[in-house]
């Protein structure tokens, strides 16, 4: 009856307001309202089995609460990640499913269901969803990876892919990622010098996240720093502050809140992400738009001048054209697509890297054995170039090995399917987000001997010699998706990643810290990241002359 329902809508909002503002002691009043919806949840929810518009059961997974899905249990249990990751465990299916809100979140474990999802299925499941983090970070879906299915997500693909991302534009932009990678060496040779020739100790993780932010600015602004950055080569206080607003950015992409799953909470803000997302955005913006608005500006007042040509991914944006030769996209799509590419360069690489040579120092034989392969390769008298990567099958294989046991997400970007669909025997509703878990996948004791012991053998085929790729079609584990949704940075990611690695591992010799006999290889509780920065001794091991000046 309407307002039985209407009742219960009102009871069960108000009894998860009170258990987010109350998550330690029960009140009277919450364990009144608590035995209602438990009453409530058994006579008017329906079980997690059925639907009303076919026999076909939902995938497995709790009981829903009337009205407020299963969001009670995602407020109560911390990091939500970790607790909706382990709803697949218990599942025990390679798929389960839980109802936040109005939603039904499919999650997914076992390849062969991710394949029916993104390759069987495809096409239905193309969209993305309407979330608050990502209406912030695509200035409204104007970018290509937050923007649901429709002519916005086609047009701006169509750009990404021809005009940003394909093979000959990276290709053209070469000497600015040397450019990066030589001022990496440099960055980190200037500190060993400064402790007077006898190494130092290196934040790992500050020079990959540092690094990775400098390749992808020098490409989209043909600059390193926002300000002057520092002597050695190292980041300056605006990029410190501009690469902390990214990270902000990203973990809040991921993080479920509340008012994604029920908008008309969506004014209180109740889990303060809306704050602190507009704070990080507004950096981004501060050191982005002066850039860009000068640039088109610039564009616009020698138009008529004959010799001037494109230097970066912004000018390739700017001078984008349409049939009529008039500006394909406009400026806040041009703002939006470059945060786009920025959020999307940053992290994956750095992260795969970080973790990779914390787990080689763990096993010094897998360091020993790629830092053998480099110089059999490259020898010792020049530096690592990208030319050489694709020879560098053992080093490729410790990254590829490294995005599939320690992802920089718990899981994909969400896909949202744009019909009723039956998937793996499982009823999959219209408007349904699916989640690709990139820990249930890359670790899944099914598919993986040994899923938690990092071992880049096992990506090594005998006797080939095609290079190792770091993305994986059969979605094994997760490191750039796979569909029509999936990254369209492959190319660009692999080279990176590959060549932070490449030139860490040649150019110096990575040990403990004076006083560390073991490594922590702990995750952090609140991400996927170490649970603490790697700080590692670095001596130079190449001849002075090598060294970028």
């Amino acid at each position: 009856m309407p307002t039985t329902s209407s009742a219960i809508m009102i009871i069960s909002i108000f009894a998860l307001l009170v258990m987010i503002k109350i998550n330690t002691y029960f009140t009277p009043l919450l364990l009144y309202l608590l035995v209602f919806l438990i009453i409530s949840k058994y006579l008017f929810s329906s079980t997690s089995t059925l639907t009303t518009k076919t026999t076909t059961p939902l995938p497995p997974g709790p009981i829903p609460w009337p009205i407020v899905g299963n969001l009670p249990e995602l407020v109560k249990n911390k990091p939500r990640f970790r607790w909706v990751s382990s709803l697949l465990d218990g599942a025990n299916a390679g798929i389960a499913c839980i109802r936040l809100g109005s939603i039904h979140v499919i999650l997914v474990n076992c390849p062969v269901i991710a394949r029916e999802f993104l390759k069987k299925h495809d096409a239905v499941f193309a969209s993305r969803p309407i979330t608050m983090a990502t209406h912030y970070s695509s200035r409204g879906f104007l970018s290509v990876v937050d923007a649901p299915l429709g002519a916005q997500w086609k047009k701006m693909r169509r750009v990404v892919a021809s005009e940003v991302l394909s093979h000959a534009r990276l290709k053209w932009l070469l000497d600015k990622r040397v450019e990066e990678a030589d001022n990496l060496v440099r960055h980190i040779y200037n500190q060993c010098c400064d402790q007077g020739g006898s190494g130092a100790v290196v934040n790992v993780r500050s020079v990959a996240w540092h690094y990775s932010g400098n390749v992808i600015r020098k490409m989209m602004f043909n600059k390193r720093y926002f300000g002057d950055g520092r002597e050695d080569g190292g980041p300056g206080y605006e990029e410190e502050e501009y690469v902390g607003a990214i990270v902000t950015v990203l973990f809040l992409l991921n993080a479920f809140c509340i008012s994604d799953y029920m908008p008309c909470l969506r004014w209180l803000d109740l889990d303060g992400h809306e704050k602190e997302m507009k704070r990080a955005i507004s950096i981004v913006n501060k050191y982005h738009d002066p850039i860009i608005d000068e640039r088109i500006k610039s564009w616009r007042e020698c138009s008529s001048s004959p010799n001037r040509t494109s230097q970066d991914l912004l000018d390739v944006l700017i001078l984008a054209k349409d049939s009529n030769e008039k500006p394909l996209i406009s400026v806040e799509e041009i703002k939006a697509q470059v945060a786009d590419l920025v959020y999307a360069a940053i992290d994956n690489p750095s992260n795969a890297v970080e973790w990779a040579l914390a787990e080689m120092i763990a096993q010094p034989q897998l360091l020993m054995r790629a830092v053998d392969e480099i110089d059999r390769v490259v020898g010792k008298n020049r530096l690592v170039q990208e030319s050489d990567l694709s020879h560098l099958n053992y080093v490729r294989a410790c990254a590829r090995e490294a995005f599939r046991l320690h992802p920089i997400a718990p899981f994909n970007v969400p896909h949202v399917s744009i019909s009723d669909v039956n998937v793996a025997g499982y009823f999959i509703p219209k408007d349904s987000h699916v989640l690709l878990s990139r820990v249930g996948l890359g670790r899944n004791p099914n598919v993986w001997v040994e899923p938690l012991k990092f071992k880049p053998d096992r990506h090594l085929e005998s006797g080939s010699s095609k290079p190792v790729q770091l993305s994986e079609p059969e979605l094994r584990f997760i490191s750039f998706s796979a569909g029509r949704r999936g990254c369209m940075g492959t190319e660009l990611g692999s080279e990176m990643t590959v060549m932070l690695l490449a030139r860490l591992l040649q150019g110096f010799t990575w040990t403990l810290p004076r006083g560390n006999l073991t490594i922590d290889l702990s995750e952090s509780n609140e991400d996927l990241c170490l649970a603490k920065p790697l700080f590692l001794q670095a001596n130079p091991r190449l001849a002075a002359h090598v060294y970028p000046c």
